[in-house]
């Protein structure tokens, strides 16, 4: 059970309620995890300051975008993120089944996703260290330096969320990943 209550767009300080309007508009609804956050505004300014860089900035696509979430949200446990990225990896044209390899540690089918992925886990699993081995099959797979910097950034922000999920427990408000308690 969810430790602090769910905003919505009527009852959220008056501060914030433009963010979580967009947010809204964006999802469809107001997200338990977005009606929580907006219990501060620093919080959810954080949190959609660094998702407007990633979307004016950002060189991913969305699927690769949903995959680095997938990763980080398996490596820190977190049920409601890997719930809710598993929605948005089916829209960006992943299978179920895809997602659940790349929860799992990585897609068979994608040999160079699955070594940005490995990193994706090191800097989230480690403090931001990533062995050399590591680092090294990334760059021999392929991955530019702005590819592997800007990378930091989709971890950092869903290790963001993650944590976040885990301080408040948020209640899951959408359908639970295959193979999730939820």
């Amino acid at each position: 059970m969810s430790r602090i209550p769910v905003y919505s767009v009527d009852n959220a300080p008056q501060e914030v309620r433009d963010q979580l309007e967009a947010l809204r508009a964006q999802f469809g609804k107001v997200l338990n995890i977005h009606g929580e956050m907006a219990h501060s505004p620093v919080v959810l300014a954080a949190y959609s300051g660094i998702q407007d860089a990633i979307a004016r900035h950002g060189t991913f696509d969305q699927a690769t975008q949903e995959a680095i979430a997938l990763a980080v949200g398996n490596t820190n446990d977190c049920d409601y993120c890997q719930s809710a990225h598993t929605q948005g990896a089916l829209a960006a044209g992943w299978s179920e089944q895809d997602t659940v390899a790349i929860r799992d540690g990585g897609i068979d089918a994608n040999p160079k996703l699955t070594v940005l992925l490995d990193v994706a886990r090191a800097i989230a699993r480690d403090g931001g260290e990533v062995d050399e081995r590591t680092w090294s099959r990334a760059r021999e797979a392929g991955w530019s330096d702005v590819e592997l910097t800007e990378l930091f950034t989709h971890v950092i922000v869903n290790v963001f969320t993650n944590y976040f999920n885990h301080f408040v427990h948020t209640d899951l408000d959408l359908p639970a990943a295959s193979g999730l308690g939820g």
